[in-house]
Formats: C-alpha cells, sequence, structure tokens
C-alpha cells in the first residue's frame, strides 16, 4: 500500500489524559492487525449489562475479525440516546461556539433539541459550522491555536467519534497511546520505560512532526478514512467538519488543510492519519529493514523510537524524513534528535572522553540514564524543567489574584492544585523535583500573603504550619512502572 493515520484554569487539578475505562497497556513491539457490517440498533442498557452484545460490540467484533471489511451503514448508529449520552458528557462549562450557545442554554428544552438534531443528521440537513479561533500560551512565549466548535458539532462528533472507535480500536497498533480509550500518558510512559530496560536499546530517536495537527492533509485523510468506512453519510460529515472553516475576530476563512485543534473529532482523525503514514510503516520496516532490536512508542505525534544500532537508527530517520515528505509532514528541526541513551550509554562515553549521557523529554519527564547503589542500570525520570517553570508560574500568578480571600480558601485550593500535578508527576525517582515544586509553593504564597497589606508580618513559621495543614506532603503515588506494565499486559509482553 502505498500511503495508505473550563473557567477558572487552575481550579482544576492537573491529572493524565484518557482515564476512561481499565489501562489497557499493551507491548511496545504492538500487537498484530485484527481485521461486515452490524446493521441493527443498540439494544437496551440493561440488556447491555447482560450477556447480549450491543450493535456497536458486533461492528467491533466484525472490524476484529476482518481487517479489509468496509462498513457501509454506520449513521444508525447515531441514536438520540447516543446524541444525549455524548451531550453529557461534555463539559458544562467550557467555552462557546461561533453560535454562542453554552451547555446551560442547550440543556433548556434539551430532548427536544436532540430529536430534532438527530432528525437533521439523517435527512442530510446538518450543516457544520465554522470553529471559533481561539489561542492559549504555550513555551517560548508562543501561542497555539485552538478550535472551539459549535456545541452541537461537540454533540455529533463525540457520537460519530464513539463509532468510529469501535473500528479503529481494533486496528491501532499497541504503541499508539495517544488520545485513546483505556489509555493514559502513564500507560505510554511504562511502556517506555519497560522497553529502555529490558530491550537492547543504545540509540534513542526523540522525534517531533512541525505542527502535525495544521499540517494534515485533507486528501489524504479521507482517503485513510475509506479504507474502513463505505458510509457515504458519515464520510460527508467528517468533510464538512473539515471544510467548515475558521472565524476569528470576525472573519471567515477556509480550511485546505490540518484538523482544529480542540475538535472532539480531531485526535481521532489525527491518529487514523498517523496509524497510515507512520505506524505501519515503522512496523513493517523494523522487520524487513533493521538489523537489530527497535522499539517506539507514540503519543498523538510526539514518538521515541529505540534502536540497538547506530546505523540502523540513521538509516530509520533518513527514511522517515522521506516517507514524511509523501504526506505532507516533517520533523520538527529543532525537537528531533539521536542521542546515545540506555545502559551502556555512560560507559561508552567515558570511553570516548565524553560527558555524561544525553537526556531527553518525553510527556512531561526527562529521561535519564541512571544507575542503583549497587551500580545496574535505571531509568531516572525528572519533572521537566520548563514544565515545572511554566506551572509555577501559572499558580504564583493565580495565587497573587487570591491573596485576599481568607487564608483557609487559599489553602483549600491550592491543596488541590498540588494534589493534582502530584497525581501526574509523583513516580519514583522523582521526589527531588517534588520536593523544590512544593517549597517553591510554599515561597510564592508567603510573598503573596506578605503583601495583602503593609502591616502584614507572616513568618516562615507561620508559613511552616499552614503548609502543613494545607498542602500534601511529597509522596511517590505510582508504581515502578516496569512492574506496572507487565501486569497491564498480563505478563504477556515482547519485552520480558
Amino acid at each position: 500500500m502505498n500511503g495508505p493515520r473550563k473557567s477558572d484554569r487552575l481550579v482544576v487539578p492537573e491529572k493524565p489524559a484518557n482515564k476512561a475505562g481499565q489501562p489497557a497497556a499493551e507491548a511496545v513491539e504492538g500487537r498484530s492487525l485484527a481485521g461486515g457490517n452490524a446493521d441493527q440498533q443498540n439494544v437496551h442498557w440493561t440488556q447491555r449489562q447482560g450477556s447480549t452484545p450491543s450493535a456497536l460490540d458486533r461492528v467491533r467484533e466484525a472490524a476484529r475479525r476482518n481487517k479489509g471489511a468496509k462498513f457501509t451503514a454506520l449513521l444508525h448508529h447515531i441514536t438520540v440516546d447516543r446524541l444525549r449520552t455524548a451531550f453529557e458528557a461534555l463539559e458544562p462549562k467550557a467555552a462557546a461556539g461561533v453560535d454562542g450557545v453554552t451547555w446551560g442554554q442547550y440543556h433548556e428544552g434539551v430532548d427536544e433539541k436532540l430529536v430534532d438534531l438527530h432528525a437533521r443528521l439523517h435527512r442530510g440537513a446538518y450543516r457544520a459550522k465554522p470553529t471559533r479561533r481561539a489561542y492559549i500560551p504555550k513555551e517560548g512565549g508562543k501561542e497555539r491555536a485552538l478550535g472551539i466548535a459549535a456545541l452541537e458539532d461537540k454533540i455529533v462528533q463525540r457520537a460519530v467519534t464513539e463509532v468510529m472507535n469501535a473500528i479503529y480500536e481494533t486496528d491501532f497498533l499497541g504503541f499508539s497511546y495517544g488520545f485513546r480509550p483505556g489509555r493514559s500518558q502513564h500507560d505510554a510512559l511504562d511502556a517506555l520505560a519497560a522497553a529502555v530496560v529490558r530491550k537492547r536499546v543504545n540509540w534513542v530517536l526523540d522525534a517531533d512532526i512541525r505542527g502535525y495537527f495544521d499540517a494534515i492533509d485533507h486528501g489524504w485523510l479521507m482517503k485513510f478514512v475509506e479504507h474502513r468506512i463505505a458510509d457515504g453519510r458519515i464520510l460527508r460529515l467528517i468533510q464538512k467538519w473539515l471544510s467548515a472553516g475558521v472565524m476569528e475576530q470576525g472573519r471567515w476563512m477556509e480550511s485546505r488543510e490540518g484538523t482544529p485543534q480542540g475538535a472532539t473529532v480531531s485526535p481521532l482523525l489525527a491518529n487514523i492519519y498517523l496509524h497510515y503514514v507512520l505506524d505501519l510503516w515503522v512496523q513493517q520496516w523494523r522487520k524487513r529493514s533493521a538489523r537489530g532490536e527497535v522499539i517506539i512508542v507514540r503519543y498523538a505525534d510526539d514518538f521515541i523510537v529505540g534502536f540497538q544500532h547506530r546505523d540502523d537508527a540513521e538509516q530509520f530517520r533518513l527514511e522517515l524524513t522521506a516517507r514524511l515528505r509523501q504526506f505532507k509532514l516533517e520533523l520538527h528541526p529543532d525537537k528531533t534528535r539521536l542521542i546515545e541513551f540506555g545502559r551502556f550509554a555512560a560507559q561508552r562515553r567515558v570511553e570516548k572522553g565524553k560527558t555524561k549521557p544525553e537526556t531527553f523529554d518525553f510527556l512531561g519527564f526527562t529521561h535519564i540514564c541512571g544507575h542503583r547503589r549497587s551500580g545496574e542500570f535505571m531509568l531516572v525520570r525528572h519533572t521537566s524543567q520548563k514544565r515545572m517553570r511554566r506551572r509555577l508560574h501559572e499558580i504564583r500568578e493565580e495565587i497573587y489574584g487570591r491573596r485576599h480571600a481568607p487564608v483557609h480558601e487559599q489553602g483549600k485550593w491550592l491543596g488541590q492544585v498540588m494534589r493534582g500535578y502530584f497525581q501526574y508527576h509523583a513516580v519514583p525517582t522523582n521526589s527531588r523535583a517534588l520536593s523544590v515544586f512544593r517549597t517553591q509553593i510554599e515561597r510564592h504564597w508567603l510573598h503573596a500573603l506578605r503583601r495583602r497589606g503593609q502591616r502584614d508580618r507572616t513568618t516562615w513559621r507561620r508559613m511552616k504550619s499552614l503548609s502543613e495543614r494545607w498542602l500534601p506532603p511529597v509522596q511517590i503515588l505510582h508504581p515502578w512502572p516496569d512492574g506496572r506494565f507487565l501486569d497491564n499486559t498480563s505478563g504477556k509482553s515482547p519485552v520480558r
């Protein structure tokens, strides 16, 4: 195949994405592709609790049995009940799209509105609205463009994504983790750690695709989707979303490429694009071209590839660049690096008169070649300094904005923020970074309290008392990644 993949931003604790469902981390080496149509509506929810399979279960099974099957009748799975479930899953406090309709406004008379939306969908009268462009800050003072969909578009996109996931979750490979049901960032981190420790990894390609979500080619994307979906009504819905355009400062702009970041359907479409462009190609390349072992872990457009041999790594990077170029993509020149890494990296670099091994960042953690007291190799992970600085800056600004609130309210809010931060970052070997983060929070809180008025004399002793009462202690909340990865893969991981 030639080609053919809310309100207060600090009140809500940080947490890893994709927590829906049970963890389902799979082998770093991937899994084989699974390979009809179901034409009945979902059975009643009480039946789904028993042995009677739902219509989507039958779609999923058909997709698993026949990887070449094309599904010609899918729109009938978009029922009023599925639209209602999609609506109830939306964030009530999320920003409104170009229509200005909020979740609360739509909730008034929602049953009648969903019946009407369902009717428009099935008679072809539904029209996608342009996404409203907004910007959020990125590292280095830059901004990331987000697309905020209209509320009805969010509802339909979520329902269609659920139906499409029944097919594509049987196709996607095991090393793909981003924006998939039952898979989290920590599943990807665990898989990477297990591979680095257990496989012959001596070189690491830290890869990033430049402006990926904005560079996806619509023509290729629709070709990829058509490999599995032949329902013209679903295909037209996807095409409507892609071509609806963008509204910015009252001006409409055409969208000829890319999927709007922030739209519910975008992560799935982005995964489909890279499934065909990257994942299947990597799976074939390491079987046909690699001399040694090759491992890969991908989360959205960020991926890490490990190699046993340097010549494999260099050849892979060269061919990967050409492969991506065929589909209008390119590696980011400043964020893509090949480094010596692994259990023998430190010794080899000493022999060459070089300093300690380089590090790489992945999903908010800096990965470091370390060793235990016994001298045995150990993968060390610390919170990325850039991520920590950015988060501390955000919290500092918010603390100063809340400094005149009652102290117990400040403490309650800060404790919530820190528990959310620890929930993601409290991994083994990261205690020191967590302690630094907690100390900096104490300093920012103290400075904010001292600026409530000229007579405020909050001391460090008083600060320590407040800290002990309201801020969580530093403690590791995650198990060692190697063990959790093997538990989640039922001991069947090829990295064993």
